[in-house]
């Protein structure tokens, strides 16, 4: 059986009828016609955009100045006088 596009109620290739099934899933969608048409495409597209911006955000609130404190807070945690790495050895401790 072929899944059409469903846009605001409406079938997105034209079709008519109350037997007909349809979703808003783009992979479940097999109806060619619906799949060719901008309203697929253009959803598509901005669900794509979509993910690609929140991947953007997560990975620039991970940004090169938070591994510093990161750095800090671990040594800090750790016990004994051994915490510093190599190269600071005129500092006492962090």
């Amino acid at each position: 059986m072929v899944t059409h596009f469903n846009v605001d109620g409406h079938l997105a290739c034209g079709h008519k009828g109350k037997q007909l099934t349809s979703s808003k899933e783009f992979n479940r969608v097999k109806c060619r016609s619906c799949r060719n048409t901008d309203a697929f495409k253009l959803a598509r597209k901005d669900q794509r955009n979509t993910a690609r911006r929140i991947a953007r955000q997560a990975k620039a609130s991970h940004g090169p100045a938070n591994w510093r404190n990161e750095w800090i807070e671990r040594l800090s945690a750790m016990a004994g006088l051994q915490r510093l790495p190599r190269g600071f050895a005129g500092q006492a401790f962090v």
